[in-house]
């Protein structure tokens, strides 16, 4: 899925789908990362649309157990 924040910033990124939010919540309290809603957050709810995010983009370098190798970092 496309991310596009408000300062035209896009970059590609991988979801996660969980039927149940018990499952959602478990894999979030060990992952970390974003809560989506795509009846809220992508474009109108379409299946297709962008995942309009909020305020200025941001490179995330770590989340909890998964890290960019510092080669990859700039």
């Amino acid at each position: 899925m496309i991310a596009i924040w408000e300062d035209g910033k896009q970059e590609e990124w991988r979801l996660h789908c969980f039927a149940d939010r018990a499952a959602a919540m478990a894999f979030f309290e060990h992952f970390g990362g974003f809560m989506f809603d795509p009846k809220h957050d992508r474009e109108n709810g379409r299946a297709r649309g962008a995942w309009r995010r909020k305020g200025v983009y941001q490179r995330i370098f770590e989340i909890r157990p998964l890290s960019v190798p510092e080669i990859l970092r700039n």
